[in-house]
């Protein structure tokens, strides 16, 4: 089977963009440029702060208490920002399908491409693999692109601290 990359990457983006919020209009432009969006207009502060409504809409998938709330949120999250899928090959880079209406604005376009791109990685991988870090002192959102589906934690650092402190309440019990 072939997992459409469309929804990591933009479940990657919303990620990295809620787990550190923009600080401004161009902190905002500059991530989407490194997360390989092409962006056709200046990014204003109009577009930071739809970005941030979409990311607090985003949080409230993330932490839904279970797979039919999730359904529900992202649902609603998908219809604020329909459009009709349509192929492009804007940026020369070859064919492929846009989830979002042309000429947006850029805070219109994460709204989009993270909506779709979450469904996609939900639907495609298991509504299960969103989440944050187990590490009780870290709340680090990320997807779980790992092949078994049970990755835990954000970070092999945050799943080091747990073995850890697993380890050192084991031996203290056993004392």
């Amino acid at each position: 089977m072939h997992l459409n990359p469309y929804g990591e990457d933009a479940v990657n983006l919303a990620a990295d963009l809620a787990n550190r919020r923009p600080a401004d209009a161009e902190d905002l432009a500059e991530r989407c440029r490194v997360a390989g969006l092409v962006l056709d207009h200046p990014v204003t502060p109009e577009d930071l702060a739809d970005t941030m409504e979409a990311l607090d809409a985003w949080e409230k998938i993330v932490d839904a208490g279970d797979e039919h709330e999730r359904a529900g949120l992202l649902n609603a999250m998908l219809a604020s920002a329909s459009a009709y899928p349509r192929m492009t090959n804007h940026s020369g880079s070859g064919w492929h399908v846009h989830y979002r209406d042309d000429h947006q604005p850029l805070g219109k376009l994460l709204l989009s491409l993270i909506s779709v791109g979450t469904a996609l990685h939900l639907t495609g991988r298991g509504m299960h693999r969103l989440r944050r870090c187990d590490v009780t002192e870290c709340s680090t959102i990320f997807a779980d692109t790992s092949r078994t589906g049970r990755q835990r934690y954000c970070s092999q650092r945050c799943a080091n601290r747990d073995a850890v402190r697993r380890h050192r309440a084991a031996r203290t019990a056993t004392s």
